[in-house]
């Protein structure tokens, strides 16, 4: 039997500590080991009590959430889990910390805190737990700023269609992945990331400030195009019609969660058939599978992160064991790998489904 996931509370409210504290001892499989009020001593207790996991608040006097976790993962890095607002300006600084490493967040609960703290209790533990497994390494500087205006693009008969899929510590991945695409990728682009209502609007912001391609979050009616990525909105699911349109559904989730990525992955594939390339990247559970699998049975090409580089190896362990992917590569090589199996489904026949 494992011994308790061993964690250390960061938050600047005494209450927010305290709740934050009984909500996780409540649960047998977790050991609170101390409780830091700013990002100073937080530092210094992790160096004493070498916790497995931290919960941290972004607003902190002396050191702030982000302040913290750059110096944090600059000395050793460990999983940390942001307990952050829903305002546009708090997921703006979720956005922030998932770049420097953190491994996923949860969102405050709105209203009375008092009253509604438990609401994100479940979801705190079953994070907390998880991040104990999590691959956590020295990242590369991220890139910059480097967007330029792409060659204006359109659907078109024959366009080919780039689904990626993550989840945990999938921000980072997809910060990694997406700007080192070049503007003149010869496909339309759609991103699915398990993430709550109010946060995939900053996501996808800061992914096109990175990005030489032009990214925004997904709205109905919104057509693929090439040169252009779109990204599912928390809290709906995406999906393809046949005249290459997008809807956003409010369908029960799949896999307990809305968006999923099958939804999007299986909707394109039925359109697009063997002009489609899946990609899955790090995350929890098996979302994107299913739609891999229909994929493959199409024609069309996979691409999965390998372990070496995820923070959780489950969605892409999932599809190499369904025998779903057809190559699976490190994450720094993820994208020459999309541009190379871009150029591979240019050669396939040309019996495809195709968008029209």
């Amino acid at each position: 039997m494992l011994e308790p996931v061993r964690v250390l509370v960061v938050d600047d409210s005494a209450f927010m500590r305290h709740a934050i504290t009984q909500i996780l001892t409540d649960d047998p499989q977790i050991k609170v080991v101390g409780a830091a009020r700013d990002g100073l001593q937080a530092l210094e207790m992790i160096d004493q009590l070498r916790p497995d996991v931290v919960t941290m608040d972004v607003e902190m006097p002396r050191l702030d959430g982000l302040a913290t976790l750059e110096r944090l993962m600059g000395r050793h890095p460990l999983p940390v889990i942001m307990v952050s607002s829903s305002t546009h300006e708090g997921a703006s600084t979720t956005m922030s910390a998932l770049a420097l490493g953190a491994v996923d967040f949860v969102a405050k609960p709105s209203g009375p805190i008092s009253l509604n703290i438990r609401q994100v209790g479940e979801e705190l533990v079953a994070k907390v737990k998880a991040a104990r497994a999590a691959r956590i390494a020295r990242r590369r500087p991220l890139p910059r700023d480097n967007r330029r205006a792409p060659p204006a693009g359109a659907a078109r008969r024959g366009q080919k269609v780039v689904i990626v899929g993550s989840s945990t510590g999938g921000p980072r991945a997809l910060y990694e992945v997406i700007p080192a695409l070049p503007g003149d990728l010869d496909a339309a682009l759609l991103i699915v990331q398990h993430m709550p209502v109010g946060f995939t609007r900053s996501l996808a912001e800061k992914l096109n400030e990175m990005s030489e391609l032009t990214i925004r979050e997904a709205e109905t009616g919104d057509r693929l195009e090439t040169g252009l990525g779109l990204l599912a909105p928390g809290g709906r699911h995406l999906v393809v019609g046949a005249q290459g349109t997008v809807t956003l559904s409010d369908a029960p989730p799949m896999h307990g969660v809305r968006p999923a990525i099958d939804v999007a992955i299986e909707s394109a594939a039925r359109i697009y058939g063997a002009s489609c390339l899946a990609v899955i990247l790090t995350g929890m559970g098996s979302d994107g599978t299913l739609g891999c699998q229909l994929v493959k049975a199409a024609g069309g090409k996979v691409i999965a992160e390998d372990e070496s580089t995820c923070v959780v190896y489950g969605m892409p362990k999932s599809v190499v064991e369904a025998g779903a992917a057809d190559r699976v590569v490190p994450l720094p090589d993820i994208p020459a790998e999309i541009v190379r199996a871009l150029l591979e489904l240019d050669r396939a026949p040309a019996c495809r489904r195709q968008a029209g």
